[in-house]
């Protein structure tokens, strides 16, 4: 070998034996702890530490930023605070389901008895069950009201824990709504008096349907329920009657004749004397005189053993399409 190969290949030696010696070096200061292993952070993640773990790069990105990706259970707190970022994320919006919506813009509906069939049940719930086939049942119904005089009629009958039936008049109910809100909050059966108080058997199919159809509207908007029950005025009724109205008609067997006499003690004397099991007994609640009779009829009566009820509960709850008083044969 010439002199210039031994050179040459002294040169590499020593080259490699300089490597060598530098990544022994190197691997002692790392066991050592003096040198700390480091990764570029990714572009755009400046200050957020570390780089995140590579097993899902969209839930890494919720975690750096606060916004959870679609299809996770919300947004994750910020990565190292082990708190909730001060900015409020937007919520997790599914493809199936609205936005969260702000009570201040978008309030929800208060429960009101404007829920039909749920105030009805609610008006139901505050009436205690009766079996009129073991007692003795009356039912005092009212006509042409409300009016001025029915808040104080309502109190007179929940002094004596009375039902009763009222009969109103769709423009009376207009002119006083929270009177029949209370009437039917207080358990009383609410039926209908037309809108107007006219015959019925005077006025064609359309306006028969007017009378009805307003009379209700105009009960929904007040207590939240049509009336099942229709009593015509004048009691005035026809077979061609019957068959537009598909619901019971109800008439009486004890008139007062209050709207004629206005004579209180005269009005309790017929209603106490001529009250038999099963009566429906009539009375206009527009008149200042029959309410100041009530009273003495609830004392009365109930001295005689007799229980307050509603037309329907006289009925058990399945008045016939016409009645006249509760121990009458159901007619069809």
């Amino acid at each position: 070998m010439s002199t210039g190969a031994r050179r040459g290949t002294a040169r590499v030696a020593a080259v490699v034996a300089m490597a060598a010696a530098m990544c022994a070096t190197v691997h002692q200061r790392l066991d050592a702890g003096t040198i700390q292993a480091t990764a570029p952070a990714p572009t755009g993640s400046a200050g957020i530490g570390p780089a995140l773990p590579a097993r899902s790069t969209a839930t890494g990105l919720a975690r750096s930023t606060g916004v959870a990706p679609a299809g996770s259970a919300g947004p994750s707190p910020a990565l190292g605070t082990g708190t909730t970022p001060s900015a409020t994320p937007r919520p997790t919006q599914h493809p199936t389901q609205h936005p969260t919506q702000h009570p201040a813009q978008h309030p929800a509906p208060s429960p009101t008895v404007s829920s039909g069939a749920g105030a009805a049940v609610a008006a139901e719930g505050t009436r205690r069950s009766v079996d009129c086939r073991q007692v003795k049942c009356v039912a005092l119904t009212f006509d042409d009201g409300p009016g001025p005089y029915t808040d104080t009629l309502l109190r007179h009958l929940a002094a004596h824990q009375a039902h009763a039936t009222f009969f109103v008049v769709g423009q009376n109910v207009a002119a006083y709504p929270s009177v029949l809100r209370r009437a039917a909050a207080a358990g009383h059966e609410i039926g209908s008096h037309t809108w107007s108080h006219q015959d019925l058997t005077k006025l064609s199919a359309a306006g028969v349907r007017s009378e009805l159809a307003r009379a209700d509207e105009a009960i929904e908007a007040a207590a939240g329920f049509v009336p099942a029950l229709v009593r015509p005025p004048y009691g005035a009724f026809d077979d061609a009657l019957r068959v537009r109205i598909k619901r019971p008609l109800v008439l009486w067997s004890v008139d007062t004749l209050d709207w004629l006499h206005r004579d209180s003690a005269r009005v309790a004397r017929v209603a106490i004397r001529s009250a038999r099991p099963g009566s429906v007994i009539l009375f206009h609640d527009i008149h200042r005189t029959t309410v100041r009779a009530i009273p003495r009829v609830l004392k009365a009566l109930s001295g005689k053993g007799y229980t307050f009820v509603t037309v329907s509960q006289l009925f058990d709850g399945r008045p016939p399409r016409l009645v006249y008083e509760g121990d009458a044969p159901h007619r069809s």
